[in-house]
């Protein structure tokens, strides 16, 4: 058999085809080759259902809600913190307030009631008495300066209570619409595995080995229709020698695209 004559289309390169056009010693009945072709389309329905299913646009949705969950989180902690942590400063800093005010008390009640000993002591006690009040107005305005710092430290708290509730209810019902897309299309994929299962079983089993060797090799596709003279595997025409090689196999013949290797499955719109 002499060299493959040029492309009929697209200025594709010519092939030249090898001693055999076809998988050496492997025969099948027509419709069995056929049929394959049934397997092929339920394994490419299999294959673009796993893709829709990985490509769900909720996926990304979750992820990111997910980091947004997270930072929300964090910042709602150390509020928190922050708010615990002011809340002890405050109940410290009115206790110092408290201890000023009571030594103060008692010192005026000792003015009053004159049992200092000597006019020093009470000279003394004055100062004392001055120096207090003086030192519960600095204390009184550390409190309110805490007390300002809670309450904002509480307003913070809320704030973000608020925001993380809001983006967990928008987590869950992402979630939930990814979970119901997902077995929506895991119904599907059981529906069309039993189905691949039922065909690919009248296979013959030589045949169907071939196939499934030749689907891991070629991205999914182990077999393609000839179509108008065309391998719908590689979209490539065939040229008028390897028409003629196929038109001189026998039906039973398993043929192999030239270019690819995929197997080639004649059907009445092959063209031949």
């Amino acid at each position: 058999m002499g060299p493959s004559g040029p492309r009929l289309a697209h200025g594709h390169r010519p092939l030249v085809l090898p001693p055999h056009f076809w998988s050496p010693q492997l025969n099948a009945d027509p419709a069995d080759q056929i049929r394959l072709l049934d397997v092929q389309a339920l394994d490419v329905r299999l294959s673009q259902l796993a893709h829709r299913r990985n490509s769900l646009p909720e996926h990304a949705e979750i992820e990111s809600l997910t980091k947004d969950l997270a930072q929300l989180r964090d910042l709602l902690v150390a509020s928190q913190t922050e708010e615990s942590d002011t809340a002890r400063e405050q109940t410290k800093a009115e206790q110092d307030v408290d201890q000023v005010r009571q030594r103060a008390v008692r010192d005026q009640q000792r003015l009053d009631s004159g049992a200092a000993a000597s006019p020093k002591d009470l000279e003394n006690l004055q100062r004392e008495i001055v120096s207090l009040a003086k030192r519960q107005g600095d204390l009184e305005d550390v409190v309110l300066e805490v007390m300002e710092r809670r309450e904002s430290a509480q307003e913070r708290v809320t704030e973000l209570t608020g925001r993380v509730s809001s983006v967990q209810a928008k987590l869950d019902d992402a979630t939930a619409r990814r979970d119901a897309a997902q077995e929506e299309i895991d119904t599907e994929v059981a529906s069309v595995t039993k189905e691949r299962e039922v065909v690919s079983g009248s296979v013959p089993a030589d045949l169907l080995k071939l196939y499934e060797k030749l689907r891991v090799q070629q991205g999914g596709v182990g077999a393609a229709r000839l179509y108008q003279r065309r391998c719908e595997g590689c979209r490539l025409e065939l040229n008028i020698t390897e028409v003629n090689e196929v038109k001189a196999a026998s039906p039973d013949t398993v043929l192999r695209c030239e270019n690819c290797r995929r197997i080639l499955i004649r059907t009445s719109e092959s063209g031949l």
